[in-house]
This record gives structure tokens, C-alpha cells and sequence, in this order.
């Protein structure tokens, strides 16, 4: 397996662990140079967008992998880790609704199902 997509492994499972709401995944490789997935999730407040982004850190970090940058930390409606590879989202409700990245990032593949990647 590739490594972007062990990465994508650890960042979803890290959200499942806490609870993330509705994680999934959008591969991009195919539609941009930016990364090559995004893995997205919501928490339903503040403390748990701050657990799953801890989780997230923390198990990336185990498994080998350093963050590039981290941008939203201290606001807790949207999060995003950058590794590179994958960028990781995590919103609260609210905010997801409102950027909608999977309406936005349509041409790429969604999966829902960490078997399906």
C-alpha cells in the first residue's frame, strides 16, 4: 500500500476512535496538486473537534508522519492538518454544512468506507 493511503488509514481510524461524525474521504488525486486526499469529519462541539484533531496529531505522529502546517486551532469550527500527501478537515457541524468540501470537491472520488479506499 502506498503511503498516502496508510496515512489516510491512521487520520480516519484516529476520527473513528473519537467519534467523528459523518468522516469521509475525497480522493483528489486526480483533480488537483494539492494533495492527494482529503479526509473530513465534524464533532458536535468544540471539546470534541479538539479531541478528534488531538487524536489525529497523535496517531499520525506514531505512525511516522509530521504535519506540515495546522491552520483554525484555536477557533474550533474548522481545523485543517496539512501532511502533505492528505489533508485533514475537522468542523463542527455548523461549518461543514456551510463550506460543504464535498459538494465543492465534486470531481473527485468519495469514500465512505476505509475498505473501499
Amino acid at each position: 500500500m502506498d503511503q498516502a493511503k496508510e496515512m489516510v488509514r491512521v487520520a480516519f481510524e484516529a476520527l473513528e476512535d473519537k467519534k467523528g461524525e459523518n468522516v469521509c474521504i475525497i480522493d483528489i488525486s486526480n483533480v488537483s496538486i494539492i494533495a492527494d486526499y482529503f479526509v473530513i469529519a465534524d464533532g458536535t462541539s468544540d471539546s470534541q473537534v479538539r479531541a478528534l484533531v488531538d487524536n489525529v496529531e497523535e496517531k499520525m505522529y506514531q505512525a511516522g508522519y509530521h504535519q506540515k502546517q495546522c491552520e483554525g486551532q484555536n477557533g474550533g469550527a474548522w481545523v485543517l492538518m496539512d501532511y502533505g500527501d492528505i489533508i485533514v478537515h475537522v468542523f463542527d457541524s455548523e461549518n461543514r454544512e456551510f463550506y460543504n468540501l464535498e459538494r465543492i470537491w465534486n470531481d473527485g472520488r468519495r469514500i465512505d468506507q476505509i475498505n473501499d479506499l
